[in-house]
């Protein structure tokens, strides 16, 4: 009898979302009774605005909304995407340059099909988030991560990507505000690297969907915004799920070139079609409507992320540069590693961070997951008692 024919040798080769995974085993130990607190997952706590939700709760009365809809997404919420665009990232398109997705990961995953061919570079500021070198990998290009620590605010410089350029490399991947970091580049350095990339001729895949969680008065500057010449080498990732606290309703989006937009739409053609209908006009709510409850969520945040540097940084070992975006920190451990903690020695990040869960019930994302050893991603869009309590777990284990 002949054996089984093997499954797929790209698929076999990625990895799991070392945040998903996190967070599902946090889960676990929570639901066996015991009190872990997780920062795990960037999912804000809060409910989705009402208003957003009475408008799907209305679009569920139109038997219209049961049927197949264009691929690229509604009419109604692609105008809306491409006012957005030009409101928060300083580029008009037309709605037609608008591809509507299932969440930001299925863009980020046609921006890289779009873009890539077999063998190209791409250049991968780290620490990064987990799903792009997978992404890059599924395009079949190769991921050439490009390091920028704590010294340098996790911010890479031109001179680093030009160091690490090749006859080979296609595209660069930049993300201000940064997951897992919650950095934000500069407008000058923004400028600086997008005309880096046009002067070279390279794709950039920009990941916008943090853009309007930024605080001290910081503006995350887009770089087809800094650079208007590179729009037509750019392609745009966003979504409303952080923003709008909508994770669950998985409505994400991208835009870029006419011609690369219909390479993408042609996938999603036969990838998934059309994004849920009620959600997209949830979606479109979000957008067209008023923005206070957002605000408030930034506002929440932002009181959650200088409580969490304050504590943090009382720990003797663990250094935190201030995250002027997103609702993530990323806290240098390293002075943590190679000593003894309830008679365990850690000597790297993931160790660290299975010791913390086991002797302080708190659940944090080692650096492994993002890049090199020695960092802890914990994101503070969680309730504001559990994160101080979490946070005090963590400096009576390592006082």
């Amino acid at each position: 009898m002949t054996s089984r024919a093997p499954l797929s040798r790209k698929l076999s080769a990625i990895a799991e979302s070392a945040t998903l995974k996190v967070d599902a085993k946090a889960k676990a130990l929570q639901a066996a009774g015991r009190p872990v607190i997780s920062y795990a997952a960037g999912e804000p706590d809060f409910a989705t605005p009402s208003f957003i939700v009475d408008e799907a709760a209305k679009a569920l009365q139109d038997p219209k909304n049961y049927r197949y809809t264009p691929a690229a997404g509604l009419p109604v919420l692609r105008e809306a995407i491409a006012a957005k665009t030009l409101r928060d990232s300083g580029l008009e398109v037309s709605p037609s340059q608008v591809i509507v997705t299932n969440g930001g990961k299925q863009s980020v995953y046609q921006a890289f099909q779009t873009v890539v061919n077999p063998g190209d570079e791409v250049l991968l500021p780290a620490p990064y988030w987990t799903t792009y070198p997978e992404a890059i990998a599924l395009a079949d290009g190769t991921p050439v991560e490009v390091f920028a620590g704590a010294d340098q605010d996790y911010k890479v410089t031109v001179a680093q990507l030009e160091a690490a350029r090749t006859d080979k490399t296609t595209v660069l991947v930049f993300v201000s505000p940064s997951n897992p970091t919650g950095s934000v580049y500069t407008p000058e350095e923004t400028a600086e690297i997008g005309r880096w990339a046009l002067e070279h001729g390279i794709w950039v895949v920009t990941d916008e969907i943090y853009q309007n969680l930024t605080y001290e008065g910081v503006r995350a500057v887009s770089i087809v915004e800094a650079v208007p010449e590179l729009a037509a080498q750019t392609i745009l990732v966003n979504g409303v799920a952080k923003t709008y606290a909508m994770t669950g309703w998985r409505v994400g989006w991208m835009v870029g070139p006419a011609d690369a937009m219909k390479l993408a739409g042609n996938l999603q053609s036969h990838l998934s079609s059309n994004v849920n209908n009620v959600a997209q006009i949830a979606a479109a709510a979000a957008l067209n409507g008023p923005q206070d409850e957002a605000e408030q969520f930034r506002l929440a945040f932002d009181r959650r992320r200088q409580l969490i540097v304050s504590e943090l940084s009382k720990i003797d070992g663990v250094e935190v540069p201030n995250p002027l975006g997103a609702f993530y920190v990323y806290p240098d451990v390293q002075g943590l590693l190679g000593r003894s903690w309830g008679g365990v020695t850690p000597t790297t990040s993931l160790e660290l961070a299975d010791l913390i869960l086991e002797q302080a019930e708190v659940a944090v994302v080692p650096g492994e997951a993002f890049g090199p050893s020695g960092y802890l991603r914990l994101s503070y869009a969680l309730g504001d008692d559990k994160l101080l309590e979490g946070v005090q777990r963590l400096q009576r284990l390592f006082s």
